[in-house]
């Protein structure tokens, strides 16, 4: 990433972001005030007439929701997908420039929304659409909504291997005879897979993905690319990725298993936040409150992401939460070690 005056390094916020969560929480029983979308911010939107999504979303969740939008508001959609990593130092070498271009990003990783948050770049903006979602969704101070979620979990190639003899857990890919048969995601990319690495460091020890290097892993990047790879079985096994893209293309036809490791499945929270600079205020509050609708809700579960909003009802497809370990990483805790999780990761794999 490029330095300059505006450069967000997590390390430099790395005391603020630490004073933040030590701050005493929200009063019991309180929560950030909700705004009401109304016919003046729906018409100044329009008159701003587009809207500039950083996204970490799958491509074509994030496609599907932009013309949405679009065609719901007559409005404009600059649709800019990458990693989550990708996008924050896209935003970090932006501001260093002084460029303001952003109006909402989304991030699947949370120390993200943190570390931003500690360097004054976000705008507090919670939809009213939010009103009935947990508080675990919204961020104390209204800086970020966890407007979607997905897990990270392994899988399958039915076509290659026999369920019988697929893996079970975290442990069971570390099993000889998948030596050169894994794919998997990278931190220094995808932010779903820095919060997987973050969780199962700390569930499994650095010696887990030690032993995994030797593997002979196929390393790609975002969490999206592993089961895609699974799907055209160029590997037999998915030892990471994102659970909405997985179940995705299973909709689809591909001939791809589930696995929820019986150790914990690492949950990805899904941030998206208003930029206090954005060039297109009224456009960008627009478009968090669609983010927090009900339409876009479904629109996310669809295509495989689950859902905060109580209305929504889980397809009977699905595994259910209940039935899943679930392992949470505390956002602070992944702006804090992010960068060193990353760092020993690449260390480990020699990538």
């Amino acid at each position: 990433m490029s330095t300059g005056p505006g450069t967000i390094h997590r390390r430099s916020v790395l005391a603020a972001a630490a004073t933040l969560a030590a701050a005493p929480g929200r009063a019991q029983g309180t929560r950030p005030e909700r705004a009401v979308l109304t016919p003046a911010l729906v018409e100044a939107a329009k008159k701003e007439g587009k809207i500039a999504w950083y996204t970490a979303d799958d491509l074509v969740l994030a496609t599907k929701v932009a013309k949405t939008f679009e065609a719901k508001y007559g409005m404009i959609v600059q649709l800019e997908r990458s990693g989550a990593e990708r996008i924050y130092q896209r935003i970090g070498q932006e501001y260093s420039s002084n460029i303001h271009a952003v109006d909402v990003a989304t991030t699947s990783d949370l120390g993200h929304c943190v570390t931003w948050r500690a360097a004054g770049l976000l705008e507090p903006f919670v939809p009213a659409e939010a009103a009935a979602w947990p508080e675990a969704a919204i961020a104390a101070d209204g800086s970020f909504i966890v407007d979607k979620f997905t897990l990270v979990m392994a899988a399958y190639n039915s076509r290659l291997v026999k369920a019988e003899e697929a893996p079970k857990s975290w442990l069971d890919l570390l099993d000889p005879k998948w030596k050169g048969k894994l794919v998997k995601g990278h931190p220094g990319y995808s932010g779903a897979i820095t919060n997987a690495t973050y969780a199962l460091s700390r569930l499994l020890g650095w010696e887990y993905f030690e032993k995994l290097a030797k593997q002979g892993v196929m390393q790609v990047q975002s969490a999206t690319d592993p089961p895609m790879r699974l799907a055209q079985g160029e590997r037999a096994i998915m030892a990471d990725g994102a659970e909405v893209t997985a179940a995705r293309l299973i909709s689809q036809g591909a001939p791809l298993v589930l696995i929820y490791p019986v150790e914990g499945v690492p949950v990805v929270g899904v941030g998206s936040v208003l930029m206090r600079k954005a060039p297109r205020p009224a456009a960008a509050r627009l478009f968090m409150h669609y983010l927090a609708s009900s339409e876009c809700q479904k629109i996310n579960m669809e295509h495989g992401t689950r859902s905060f909003d109580p209305a929504m009802t889980e397809p009977a497809s699905w595994t259910p939460l209940s039935k899943i370990k679930l392992l949470h990483n505390e956002p602070e805790a992944l702006a804090r070690e992010a960068e060193a999780v990353k760092k020993r990761y690449s260390q480990i794999f020699g990538v």
